[in-house]
């Protein structure tokens, strides 16, 4: 079956109804307003429309890439130190994913000054968290250091979950093309010289492997993102789908750290082709939306 059309089993109004949830679920009650002020205003953007970063961005896989990047964060215990006291993730876990998910659309695909604005923002609301961990050690949310795991960690889930569910996996030099344009929003935010190919960026997650452990926060956040989402009923199974395949995307040393097992025979016979199928039928879902607006005026690329 081509997962991008509908089956005589899966009328229409069921694909837009699900499409419609999945994107309100990601994007918020405001997501097709800001949908359409992010795509349809005028002027040049951070990144032209064949960029590798909205390549992979704006692909399905980002469901199971940001579960993810979210456990391979929260092994740095600094950093989860300062998401368990401030995020508010327990709380109001889809409004912080709508917020995040608003941000990474807005640098991704809005305007260079709608970016700028953007970045701004999460910059300001960084210098205003600080902290101390259990341990005694103190925090800022604005450290560079910190960024930059946060950021590693994100591009390497982002981008290992593209090139297993993507439509369109990229080619080497696509995935260097893809890190060195998410190193322009990094830079933005904060980090010093973030990672711009794949040989910095294996060279940075192993520099920072000796400050990595499973704090209680780290194990607390993961039975949450893994057991215990806030989700239907009915929603908990291919939730449990994409979960797996979170873990599974993983690098090694990641999974022992978090005490999860290892089976490589049953993540390849069970758990990747459950995932490709589930990212096909979510792809095929949002597709049923209405395309985002283009602007009158598209200026293109600014550096």
């Amino acid at each position: 079956m081509n997962p991008s059309a509908p089956s005589p089993g899966a009328p229409a109004g069921i694909r837009e109804r699900l499409g419609r949830s999945l994107f309100t679920r990601v994007a918020g009650p405001s997501g097709p307003q800001n949908r359409a002020r992010i795509h349809g205003t005028p002027g040049p953007r951070w990144f032209p429309p064949d960029s590798p970063v909205r390549t992979v961005h704006g692909d399905a896989s980002m469901f199971t890439g940001g579960l993810a990047a979210l456990l391979l964060q929260s092994l740095h215990p600094v950093a989860m130190a300062a998401v368990a006291a401030h995020s508010g993730y327990r709380g109001d876990p889809w409004g912080r994913l709508q917020r995040t998910s608003t941000v990474l659309a807005v640098t991704t695909y809005g305007t260079a000054a709608d970016a700028d604005r953007a970045v701004a923002r999460v910059r300001a609301v960084h210098e205003r968290v600080s902290g101390v961990t259990a341990d005694g050690l103190p925090y800022r949310a604005a450290d560079p250091h910190l960024l930059g795991w946060v950021h590693a960690a994100e591009v390497y889930s982002f981008l290992r979950a593209h090139q297993r569910y993507g439509a369109h996996p990229l080619d080497g030099p696509g995935c260097d093309a893809y890190l060195a344009g998410a190193a322009r929003v990094a830079t933005a935010l904060g980090v010093l010289d973030p990672p711009r190919d794949r040989a910095a960026l294996a060279a940075r997650l192993e520099a920072y492997r000796p400050e990595l452990r499973a704090t209680r926060e780290a194990r607390d956040a993961a039975r949450f993102i893994l057991l215990r989402p806030p989700l239907p009923l009915p929603a908990r199974g291919p939730y449990a789908v994409l979960a797996a395949n979170a873990v599974a995307l993983l690098p090694p040393w990641g999974r022992d750290l978090l005490g999860v097992p290892r089976l490589p025979g049953l993540d390849a016979l069970c758990v990747r082709p459950a995932g490709r199928a589930l990212t096909s039928v979510i792809r095929w879902a949002l597709q049923a939306q209405p395309p985002p607006p283009t602007p009158e005026a598209y200026a293109g690329r600014v550096g």
